[in-house]
């Protein structure tokens, strides 16, 4: 039997509820906040990941899906989202549009890594973005647009974590630190970190090893490497987020895991689900659009995972969504009678009512198992009988009352399913 490649998953139709939720969801608190959808394709030029993610993360060396195409094209698929955005927003002069642009996303990734709870190969993400402020207050806008969303799903027990990670001003200072402090540990670290040292020592920071992450805690701190500015950025930061009433914790051990951020770096964790805890991250990429070609166009933004969001909610007991069922289902006995239940739900759904009726050719008794299986709301049986005089008995499946209808008389029909 051919089964479904290692890292993905089949999203059930049982599943699909919970799924289109979280969407529907996000998109509703988007819209409150004036951003407005994105689309882009699946997958990129691998020179836009190389450039806008960076050569030295861990995405780019060991966990992009790429291939060349016939003509020796190098593509990537697309392993997670801003680096699109930047690039769209660019191709398609949006950087003209009236500032701040604000964008949001739902798409599916792509990485090679290790399958676990809360992380697969492909996995599913929905990401905002807003490009055009350097301003605190756009940092505050994301993390509370963030917040919101995770409210409105009804995730319970998380924090929000922040740090600033410099700019291009303080950035170099606290990398030489860095190095210096690493150089002292070089020897007990893992031969990834080693690697790391000289190119991307913020890397290290991030490092899943138990023996780095134990040398990574005493490391120098960004926030006590910011230059004036940057102290400046954050403590703005910390007072819109106090006047909003977001309760934060400054992080020092926050880096994300892409080159583009600068500044604001933020996580939202969920202390209900264990170690896969963190279900939002983002941060402030000033310096991305002009990495790309672009103007220098300051951006923030953050990306949720929907299987972490998913993990979150079930935790909390927030995952009861109602799923599908049928307004109606059309019971029938006999030839004339399917045909007539074929007609009757036909007309019911032009008017937007979901009907089903008998394409199976089961027995009464089978067709009645399978509307309560489907949790139907009403039903209808149509036999000789109710046919010869045009009329039948709608039964409420809830508490089983009845009601005699006119089988010609859909108004009533209809009126009658929609109380």
């Amino acid at each position: 039997m051919i089964q479904k490649p290692r890292g993905t998953i089949d999203i059930l139709p049982k599943e699909v509820t919970l799924w289109q939720y979280i969407e529907q969801t996000s998109r509703k608190v988007c819209k409150k906040f004036g951003f407005s959808e994105i689309r882009f394709p699946t997958f990129e030029s691998t020179e836009l990941f190389h450039r806008g993610v960076g050569d030295t993360t861990d995405v780019v060396q060991k966990e992009m899906y790429t291939f060349t195409d016939r003509e020796d094209r190098s593509f990537t698929l697309r392993p997670e989202g801003t680096a699109s955005v930047a690039r769209s927003v660019i191709e398609n002069g949006l950087v003209s549009e009236p500032m701040p642009l604000k964008l949001y996303y739902l798409i599916n990734c792509f990485r090679y890594e290790k399958p676990q709870a809360g992380r697969s190969r492909e996995f599913y993400q929905f990401g905002a973005e807003m490009f055009g402020s350097e301003n605190a207050g756009a940092d505050a806008e994301m993390i509370s647009l963030a917040s919101s969303i995770i409210s409105e799903l009804g995730i319970k027990n998380v924090s929000l974590h922040i740090n600033s990670i410099g700019c291009s001003v303080c950035r170099p200072r606290y990398r030489e630190a860095l190095k210096d402090y690493f150089r002292s540990h070089y020897d007990e670290l893992c031969d990834t970190c080693k690697g790391r040292l000289e190119t991307n020592p913020l890397r290290i920071l991030d490092c899943k090893s138990p023996v780095c992450s134990a040398i990574a805690k005493d490391a120098p701190k960004t926030i006590d490497n910011l230059c004036d500015d940057c102290k400046a950025h954050l403590a703005s930061l910390e007072s819109r987020l106090g006047v909003m009433g977001i309760e934060y914790t400054v992080d020092p051990h926050i880096v994300r895991g892409l080159d583009y951020y600068t500044r604001t770096v933020f996580e939202f964790i969920c202390n209900e689900i264990g170690a896969q805890s963190t279900i939002c991250g983002g941060g402030r990429y000033d310096g991305l659009i002009k990495e790309l070609g672009g103007p220098a166009l300051p951006g923030i933004g953050f990306g949720m995972g929907i299987t972490r969001l998913i993990m979150a909610m079930q935790a909390c007991g927030a995952d009861k969504t109602e799923t599908e069922r049928p307004d109606i289902y059309i019971a029938s006995l006999g030839e004339a009678a399917a045909v007539k239940g074929a007609f009757l739900a036909s007309e019911l759904r032009r008017s937007g009512v979901a009907a089903e009726c008998d394409v199976m050719g089961r027995s009464l008794k089978a067709q009645m198992k399978y509307a309560d299986k489907k949790g139907a709301r009403f039903t209808l049986m149509i036999g000789d009988s109710e046919l010869e005089a045009g009329k039948a008995q709608l039964k409420n499946m809830e508490d089983s009352a009845q009601t005699e209808i006119d089988l010609a008389d859909l108004p009533e029909l209809i009126k009658l399913l929609s109380e």
